[in-house]
């Protein structure tokens, strides 16, 4: 089969099409012919500095697809489903290798391309927003990063649980198109302080929950920006930069504050039939035009050098998408 693979961590140009030996099915596994890869923000971390798991190595955390073969002890799936799912590594290829309790059956109604988008994306966001920070009707949820991966599902979520949602983007086009997604405030942080913006829009009181997938130096933001005894969902490290000084969380303890840090995977291993079920109804939400999958762009597998280019320079609006060439 044909994957886009890497020798070794660094950049974008380090990603190589290649012909590799197809994966083999598992016990109590499925083999998947891919239809569609989500770019997420992990396999632009796993690609630059993470753990090689083999050589050559294929990234990669999600993908949907064709099931082709079933692993034994597997009756709850059969060749043909429509499917999609989440792995440790493998999705940047035509067939992939994956547990079925990581795996999701699709409605009829469902694209690949949609498909693709949800599991990761939609599952961080819920449990950022309900598992962790126990969002209320009538509170003020501060999105940081609103058109990213997690920061669309997070304000769609948020304002169906009831919430005031404040995002943040890096210009005023993007925070526009979020507003079609519930967004009520929108902040352009390369124009204005945002922590200042959110105690003025809030009278000087904060917000109760800030989902932060950004990390870095935005997570001083992010707690700059709480109200007294707020919470904060922190997910993810894309604001961190090799080099640079962690950011200082002091001013947590002047609030009386609550940081938890999320990673959605460890979640589905230590309680995997609650994130299943989750996961699961979210698929049907999207299926059912409740909630809704954006995508930014498209690009042939053998431009994934390209698509991860594309994830780290450009300004867009929701999810980035592979797609193997003869799809």
């Amino acid at each position: 089969m044909l994957a886009a693979v890497i020798d070794r961590n660094g950049s974008p140009r380090e990603l190589r099409l290649a012909e590799v030996p197809d994966p083999v099915v598992r016990a109590g596994g499925l083999l998947v012919e891919v239809r569609a890869i989500g770019l997420q923000g992990g396999d632009l971390i796993n690609r630059e500095r993470g753990q090689l798991a083999t050589r050559p190595h294929i990234v990669g955390y999600q993908a949907s697809g064709v099931v082709r073969q079933v692993g034994d002890g597997i009756d709850s799936f059969v060749a043909g489903d429509r499917v999609v799912s989440m792995m440790m590594f493998g999705s940047h290829a035509e067939l992939v290798s994956v547990s079925a309790k990581r795996t999701w059956r699709l409605p009829d109604s469902m694209s690949f391309a949609e498909a693709a988008s949800i599991p990761v994306e939609f599952g961080t966001a819920h449990d950022c927003l309900f598992e962790f920070g126990n969002v209320r009707a009538g509170e003020t949820v501060l999105v940081q990063g609103g058109a990213g991966g997690v920061g669309l599902p997070a304000i769609q979520l948020a304002k169906q649980a009831g919430a005031t949602v404040i995002a943040t983007a890096s210009d005023d086009s993007r925070l526009e198109r979020l507003r079609q997604f519930g967004l009520d405030v929108g902040i352009n942080y390369t124009a204005c302080d945002v922590a200042a913006e959110v105690m003025r829009l809030t009278d000087g009181r904060g917000a109760d929950l800030v989902v932060d997938p950004v990390g870095g130096h935005t997570l001083e933001v992010s707690i700059d920006a709480l109200a007294y005894r707020g919470r904060i969902s922190w997910v993810g490290n894309a604001g961190d930069r090799a080099g640079e000084v962690r950011p200082n969380v002091w001013r947590l303890m002047e609030k009386n504050a609550t940081l938890t840090a999320l990673f959605l995977a460890m979640e589905m291993s230590r309680d995997p039939q609650r994130v299943h079920d989750m996961i699961a109804d979210l698929i049907d939400r999207v299926a059912s035009n409740e909630l809704q999958v954006v995508i930014d762009r498209t690009f042939p597998l053998s431009a994934a050098a390209e698509a991860h280019l594309y994830a780290e320079t450009a300004s867009r609006v929701g999810r980035i998408l592979i797609v193997p060439d003869q799809t």
